[in-house]
């Protein structure tokens, strides 16, 4: 296969993930606001880290990383130390801009192959 074809299926595959990665939020954030969560921001960007989903629950401010993924396992292991921390920090920055002063929670949501859509509360601890 020539460089050009491999750099053409590298960015078809790249486009492809992009696209089913937006779908995922997407429902995720159709599925929240059924749930009873105010969805407050999407795909939100600071210095400190990028947030897929920003949502109010009551008093609780809470960062939904959107994963599609065929299984639990392989979602929860494509969401890094590193990026944690980033999406933890990032949270407390935007709850700091709000001036929110409740409980912040750090949620997974995994989109299957399916659409079938699972969500982890509290997946992981701010360190």
């Amino acid at each position: 296969m020539s460089r050009s074809r491999r750099l053409q299926d590298d960015t078809s595959n790249r486009k492809r993930a992009e696209r089913t990665g937006r779908r995922a939020e997407l429902l995720c954030q159709f599925w929240l606001r059924l749930k009873g969560y105010r969805i407050l921001a999407t795909r939100y960007k600071s210095p400190a880290g990028e947030i897929d989903i920003i949502a109010l629950r009551g008093k609780t401010l809470i960062a939904a990383e959107v994963k599609a993924r065929s299984n639990r396992t392989d979602a929860l292991y494509a969401v890094s130390s590193d990026q944690q921390r980033r999406i933890a920090r990032a949270l407390e920055a935007y709850a700091g801009i709000i001036g929110h002063s409740g409980d912040l929670r750090l949620d997974l949501m995994i989109v299957s192959t399916w659409g079938r859509i699972g969500h982890m509360t509290n997946a992981w601890q701010a360190h």
